[in-house]
């Protein structure tokens, strides 16, 4: 059986590293598959579990020089601790500083303020031999499992050049005049700038890239619970299904519940993206993490940790961020031939140089800086930080993207299939015209009001809106007795002041009606009522647009996007739909089969189709489109098939989807463009020598850091 199971890697210094541990595991037999994303450095891997373990696979992964911990859904993720700058690194920051003074100085011609050589080697000395180690540690054990990382680039180039340093000025015929040429600044700039760089990528990685910190910033750590007929303050570990607990104004919730008393307004938008207040009632759901904004609840805890909303979505948002993009694929190729390729092209330079210079020395400055140039972390960090990023912003509008691939399709969707009734419409029937019969006696509220009587005796759809709709004019409803309903026509009832009322069918009620030119009475459920058998007026219900529905689509075609409506409905009512919200593509009187059919012939016509839907019948249609949109709390088979989940009933949270992967690519192609260009125009200049190897050690770490800065701007990115 195919089992699904996430690790959290430690010791990744490059994308390297990540390449190495999916070749290893990939060419075991009992997997079927293996990713890992340096960004998140996290490895995905789904095995058969009849041959072997996750445990083994752990085993596997720490062969290779790296520690894998399992990540489970047991629990909620724990929040990361503060990145602070440790002391080994406070270390080698204070010994750049006499250094980089120096150097400040040569630059200005005043070469006394350099550091003595000897004092020199002794602070090179500290570097190389000890705050140096775990560049070694880690460039042996990517060595050993026969795949080179940044740090063996550091090592050769830094190692090299104080080798170098050691014997000019103890060994070669210029020491003992002190005219030796040493560079054992060039060793320590370059440890301390490329150890910089890396503790502000992790920083970035693990605070800013990633939005589940500021989920379970959500979660309070202290609730007050009732125990034992009292309320105590208790530590979240330490609630229970079925606990009471109060949450009062200002403070979050801490389980998904029902209220037993109490009641207030809560902000839900960390899971809908809807920033719009609930109100909050007893008997009302609450959900992890929400704010009450107002007022005060006591509620009866019935999910907690991972089995709330709240857990859910951080457990699915981690699973997408770990998991690869199609387009990784382009720097994951480069970066496994990246180091043996830079390798080789730094002794080609320095066996160049020194046939040209005649100098050995110019020779090797020349190759340590290319070495030192290369960078495959930018590489490795181009495609997921960007994912990283783009995900959470889109948990934050409501939407959750099951994988990166499903976010890279939806950037390329040209043209959207909708369903209609629950997608577009509320789902629901509403009075949408009134009709009454001429000198009847009769007017508007009066047909409310008589109707209403008797339909809050059935249990229908259509007599409940009537009902509704008299209900929010502030009418008084008379009583009705006598209820009978006749079946498949309508229902009748002696109305106190009134008469014998009945409310159903036009034929039933003995109605005929006119020719409108309001085109809703040809689509719309049609409810006439008489009085002591004459006709007095009738209802047009049908199914409203949702609020949004207009805003949206207009979004769609204003970013070039075809929209189509496909639908079980009647096609009457379908057009009248699409002209409504000016669709040009309208389909009714589909089956599922249909509407699959329709969306095979779209993409063989070359087009890029998402489908949205909520019901079973759309399931097909989901499963057959490029990328796929389930409405959440619709059919289970639906979210099970889709690429994504909205958790609004919105066709504007597909608009918002189809954006932030639009502007995530975008950025991705801009993070990989830099990462390539970065190197392309480095190594040359490293080589011709227009580089020395502490600018090109400083250029380095900056690599990385940009193209984490650049995935950090989608956060800022507009998608209106």
């Amino acid at each position: 059986m195919q089992q699904k199971v996430r690790f959290q890697i430690e010791g990744m210094t490059c994308q390297a590293c990540a390449s190495r541990i999916e070749k290893v595991l990939n060419k075991k037999d009992f997997v079927e598959s293996a990713g890992v994303n340096f960004a998140s450095e996290e490895a995905q891997v789904t095995f058969d579990d009849s041959k072997t373990s996750a445990a083994d696979i752990a085993k596997i992964i720490e062969k290779t020089g790296y520690g894998a911990k399992e990540k489970t859904e047991d629990t909620l993720p724990k929040p990361e601790a503060e990145h602070h700058i440790g002391w080994r690194l406070w270390l080698l920051l204070a010994i750049n500083i006499p250094f980089l003074i120096g150097m400040a100085g040569m630059m200005i011609g005043r070469h006394d303020w350099m550091i003595p050589p000897v004092w020199q080697f002794v602070l090179a000395s500290v570097v190389q031999l000890w705050l140096a180690i775990p560049f070694y540690k880690s460039a042996w054990a990517s060595i050993k499992g026969g795949l080179a990382n940044m740090d063996v680039l550091v090592t050769i180039g830094t190692v090299s050049i104080y080798l170098y340093s050691v014997y000019m000025l103890f060994f070669s015929p210029h020491a003992a005049h002190g005219m030796a040429h040493v560079y054992f600044e060039v060793g320590v700039m370059v440890i301390g700038f490329v150890s910089l760089g890396k503790f502000l990528e992790h920083r970035t990685k693990k605070s800013s890239l990633n939005s589940l910190g500021l989920l379970l910033k959500l979660t309070p750590t202290q609730v007050n619970v009732q125990r034992d007929g009292e309320w105590k303050q208790l530590p979240i570990d330490q609630v229970q299904i079925g606990d009471l607990i109060r949450a009062n104004h200002g403070e979050r919730i801490a389980a998904d519940g029902i209220i037993e008393s109490g009641s207030g307004w809560a902000d839900e938008s960390h899971l809908t993206g809807e920033s719009n207040p609930e109100e909050k009632k007893v008997g009302g759901k609450v959900l992890a993490g929400a704010l009450m904004t107002e007022g005060s609840v006591v509620y009866r805890a019935t999910q907690l940790g991972s089995q709330t909303l709240l857990g859910d979505m951080m457990n699915a948002l981690s699973e997408a961020q770990g998991s690869k993009a199609p387009i990784a694929r382009v720097a994951d190729k480069a970066a496994a031939v990246f180091v043996p390729t830079v390798v080789g092209i730094a002794l080609l330079t320095f066996i160049v140089t020194w046939l040209i210079k005649s100098d050995w020395t110019v020779a090797l400055i020349h190759a340590v800086a290319v070495l030192v140039i290369a960078c495959p972390c930018a590489l490795g960090l181009a495609t997921p930080a960007a994912i990283m990023v783009g995900m959470g912003k889109a948990v934050k509008h409501g939407i959750w993207f099951k994988d990166a691939a499903a976010m890279e399709e939806a950037a390329h969707v040209d043209a959207v299939v909708l369903d209609k009734t629950g997608t577009l419409t509320e789902g629901r029937p509403q009075v949408a015209a009134v009709y009454c019969v001429p000198d009847s006696g009769f007017d508007e509220d009066a047909l409310y009001r008589i109707a209403a009587a008797v339909e809050q005796n059935a249990a229908h759809p259509l007599a409940r809106a009537i009902v509704s709709a008299a209900q929010a004019r502030g009418l008084d409803i008379p009583t009705a007795q006598n209820a009978q309903t006749v079946v498949g026509a309508g229902i009748t009832a002696e109305v106190e002041g009134v008469g014998l009322v009945k409310a159903g069918k036009a034929e039933f009620a003995e109605l005929t009606l006119p020719k409108f030119s309001d085109g809703v009475w040809d689509i719309a459920s049609i409810v006439a009522v008489s009085v002591d058998n004459k006709p007095i007026g009738a209802f047009a219900l049908a199914d409203a647009l949702k609020a949004d529905t207009a805003e949206a689509i207009g979004r769609l075609k204003k970013h070039n996007i075809d929209v189509y409506i496909m639908s079980g409905d009647n096609q009457g009512t379908v057009e009248y739909v699409a002209k409504q919200l000016g669709i040009a593509h309208a389909f009714g009187n589909m089956s599922p089969r249909d509407k699959a059919s329709e969306v095979q012939k779209l993409k063989a016509a070359g087009k890029t189709v998402a489908m949205v839907g909520d019901g079973i019948n759309d399931a097909p249609a989901l499963a057959a489109a490029n990328v796929s949109f389930a409405m959440k709390g619709g059919a289970d088979v639906a979210e099970h098939t889709a690429s994504a989940t909205l958790m609004q009933h919105s066709v504007n949270q597909l608009a918002d989807a189809l954006l932030v992967s639009q502007a995530t690519l975008k950025n991705i192609k801009q993070n990989l463009f830099f990462a390539f260009f970065y190197n392309i125009l480095g190594i040359p200049l490293a080589a011709l020598g227009f580089l020395n190897p502490v600018i090109a050690g400083a250029a380095m770490a900056a690599s990385s850091v940009s193209v984490l800065g650049n995935a950090l701007r989608l956060k800022r990115v507009n998608i209106e």
